[in-house]
Parts: C-alpha cells; sequence; structure tokens
C-alpha cells in the first residue's frame, strides 16, 4: 500500500487499485529484484509526497528518472546532495541565473522547490540503470496522467512547465482556461540552444502567480 501522507492519498486511492498499477506493482516487484532500479523504491513517489495537491504552484515534467547511480530520488531534473548537477539541471541554473539575476548554488538537490509548491514530476517514476525510458510503456504514463488531469480539474491556477516533447505531449491533458502552459525545447544541451535559453519561465511563472495574488515561487536552491 502506498502511503503519500497527504491529500493525493484520497485522490489516487482508486488509481491504486486498478488492474493497470497493479501489472505495474508485479512488474517493479520483479525488476526490482533482478536488476538495479532508480530511484530507491523508498523514493518513487517523493514528488507527490513533498508537494502536496493543494499546495502546487507549478508543475514542472519531466520524462524518467535519471539513470545514474545515486542521482535520482524521485523529483525530476534533481540530484541528491553531493552529486554533480547534470548537464540538463546546468542549463537550468543558467537560465534561472540570466532570467532573475539569482545566483545558483552548486547543490543539484530541488527538494526545497518541491516544499514550495513546485511539483517535480516526472512522466515514468522509476528506470533501470544505464537504460533511458526502459520502463516507459508500463503503466507509469496512466498514472501520471491521472496527476495531472487532477490538477487540471483544480479550481486554483497552477503553471504547467513542459520541456521537450516528451512533457508537451501532456499538453492535451490541461484543458482548464484559469492554467497557464509554457512550453520550451527540453534543457538538455542537444536542444537548450534551440530555444530552452531565453524561455524565461522562471520570472514567468512568478508573474502568473502574483497576478493571481498567489505567493511567488523562491528558485534559489
Amino acid at each position: 500500500m502506498v502511503n503519500l501522507n497527504n491529500k493525493w492519498d484520497i485522490l489516487l486511492k482508486d488509481e491504486f487499485n486498478k488492474e493497470y498499477y497493479k501489472n505495474l506493482r508485479v512488474f517493479l516487484a520483479e525488476e526490482y529484484k533482478n536488476h538495479t532500479i532508480y530511484p530507491s523504491m523508498y523514493d518513487i513517489f517523493n514528488a507527490l509526497k513533498l508537494t502536496d495537491f493543494d499546495d502546487v504552484k507549478a508543475v514542472i515534467l519531466g520524462q524518467d528518472p535519471y539513470h545514474g547511480e545515486n542521482q535520482a530520488h524521485g523529483l525530476s531534473f534533481s540530484v541528491r546532495e553531493g552529486i554533480e548537477q547534470p548537464p540538463s539541471l546546468k542549463n537550468i541554473y543558467k537560465e534561472i541565473e540570466n532570467d532573475l539575476g539569482i545566483k545558483m548554488s552548486t547543490s543539484g538537490d530541488l527538494t526545497s522547490w518541491a516544499k514550495s509548491g513546485v511539483l517535480l514530476l516526472n512522466t515514468v517514476l522509476t528506470v533501470r540503470a544505464n537504460q533511458a525510458n526502459s520502463h516507459r510503456g508500463k503503466g507509469w504514463e496512466i498514472f501520471t496522467d491521472k496527476v495531472i488531469e487532477l490538477l487540471n480539474a483544480r479550481e486554483k491556477p497552477i503553471v504547467f512547465i513542459l520541456w521537450g516533447n516528451n512533457a508537451k505531449e501532456k499538453k492535451i491533458k490541461i484543458t482548464n482556461p484559469i492554467h497557464l502552459i509554457l512550453t520550451a525545447p527540453h534543457p538538455s544541451p542537444l536542444s537548450a540552444y534551440n530555444g530552452f535559453f531565453g524561455c524565461q519561465h522562471f520570472s514567468k511563472t512568478n508573474d502568473f502567480l502574483r497576478k493571481n495574488k498567489i505567493e511567488e515561487i523562491n528558485w534559489k536552491n
């Protein structure tokens, strides 16, 4: 039984009992038993544990967890304290510094963002070591679609930040006109110069929150 210890437990209760999720659990039990899987099974749901439903101000959608050793800990784009920043995160920090004039720290841990209302959600929540997208199509996408649908139906405005094609695929789930959708290429070195740099998503997010009388996000990590 998954316990998130907040409102998500009530909202997702039925989801955990559906056939697709039961099949996903069987698959994951075998994967964790026979392979190295990231993140730790105790960290899979950290995004939902750290950012309660009513507290979400912005959603940053990632693809699947980092697949290198000790990197993933259940928050999209974030790595544990003491782990070198991956290239995508370095580019995110670079954009924040250019957009807001904030000097970011050397830590790649984004837990402070999660606690201040940024839901750092991957579309797929687990991965085999060194095999990107290895858990794609196993059921996680259905689960994270449900999370987005629940947020879309909320009456308090949210900023949905979609970087890269995988995240942009979720755009069709966001139909409520009170929300703001921001899209850009992925911050990976392969695409960051095609429009991620200069997107100003961090200042645009805070402008939107301020206009809706919602406390701004402190993007300083």
